[in-house]
């Protein structure tokens, strides 16, 4: 759950207040991303986690909410 002072009103963004997304460790984030992109599906640019240094991206579902692949 997130709570940051100053959270997006979409409840879509990954940042959103609450729990707005899920997140999946992979091993091998840039061939998870280069799968996804095979079958058509855009990801965002590869961001690295202040804390614990972990490279993570998000990319959405049918649906329009985001889901986390954070590289183990």
């Amino acid at each position: 759950l997130f709570s940051f002072p100053e959270t997006p009103q979409r409840l879509s963004h990954p940042e959103a207040c609450g729990l707005r997304h899920l997140a999946f460790s992979v091993d091998d984030l840039q061939q998870a991303i280069s799968q996804l992109e095979l079958a058509g599906i855009t990801v965002e640019a590869i961001r690295k986690d202040q804390i614990t240094s972990k490279n993570f991206t998000f990319f959405s579902d049918p649906d329009g909410l985001p889901i986390e692949l954070v590289e183990a």
